[in-house]
């Protein structure tokens, strides 16, 4: 009889340790099928009750997989329908000009204008989806450029003029121990330039944009300020996302990618960018680049 019992309250125990760890992987298996399904929102974490075990670990680290596949999903949805909104404006103004065209022959050179122009547009948002696309999916080319930001910076500088005159806006340019940067020069030139043309963009009539270049330990700070409106706090993580625009009208131009270029790139090298409003008033843009270490200055140039 004491063998009979043993064996039995051995089996018993034996059946309710199975069913405590296969309980939890049933749930796991079923989870998984419901996502595989399509149903991102599943959750199995609180399925888990009081558990403190691997399984329950496990559990947890499938809803944080299945939180960023909705959160990446509901961002494609929302890219696709920018997308389309932004290029159906332009093409019903093709669609309109090339039946005035018809209609009214002798204004060809002024509808040819017209559409000149919005296929102009569509083919800058073509262009900037297309290095948003490659950035995501990490093909952008090579990164073995070896870039001074001295040399960068007066060229994307000088460029930023001609449209600041216009405006009468000053730009200064303070550069202090820019080392070597390792990366692509065209990716790192458009990164920056966007976010200089953004400052000259939204400055007022007469503004004053700070460029400043530092380097802090390992790496580069590079920051872009100016005075301007800035931006409502509320909006300030959302500034770097395509098709973004501030309530306040300060990213209502163009289609707000040229911030999601530059995080996606500065990203790309191994960096970070971030957005603060400037207590004197104004935005500022920073962007932290590792320095290459590594490698010697070319002759004649010092950190």
């Amino acid at each position: 009889m004491p063998i009979l019992s043993g064996s039995v309250v051995s089996l018993f125990f034996a059946a309710l340790l199975a069913w405590y760890f296969a309980k939890p992987i049933r749930g796991l298996r079923t989870a998984f099928e419901s996502v595989a399904d399509g149903k991102l929102q599943t959750r199995i974490g609180a399925s888990m009750g009081n558990r403190n075990d691997e399984l329950a670990d496990l559990g947890s680290d499938f809803d944080r997989m299945a939180s960023r596949l909705e959160s990446l999903l509901e961002s494609q949805r929302h890219l696709l329908h920018d997308v389309s909104h932004e290029l159906r404006s332009p093409l019903a103004r093709l669609q309109a000009a090339a039946d005035l065209l018809r209609q009214q022959p002798d204004r060809a050179a002024e509808y040819i204008r017209h559409i000149e122009r919005d296929t102009e547009r569509m083919d800058k948002l073509v262009g900037e989806l297309l290095t948003l696309a490659r950035l995501d999916s990490g093909m952008s080319g090579s990164f073995d450029d070896m870039l001074d930001l001295r040399d960068l910076l007066p060229e994307i500088v000088d460029n930023a003029r001609f449209e600041a005159e216009c405006k009468h806006c000053a730009i200064e340019l303070d550069i202090d121990g820019a080392g070597l940067v390792r990366g692509s020069h065209e990716l790192l030139y458009r990164a920056i330039e966007n976010v200089v043309r953004n400052a000259v963009l939204y400055s007022p009539e007469g503004g004053h944009i700070l460029i400043s270049a530092r380097t802090m330990d390992d790496h580069l700070r590079l920051a872009v300020a100016d005075n301007g409106a800035g931006v409502p706090e509320r909006d300030l993580a959302a500034i770097f996302d395509p098709f973004n625009r501030s309530v306040s009208g300060r990213l209502s131009a163009g289609y707000g990618l040229g911030l999601a270029i530059t995080r996606r790139v500065v990203e790309a090298h191994g960096g970070a960018v971030h957005a603060a409003n400037r207590p004197e008033g104004g935005l500022v843009v920073e962007m932290k680049l590792n320095l290459n270490l590594d490698s010697e200055l070319p002759e004649g140039r010092a950190i």
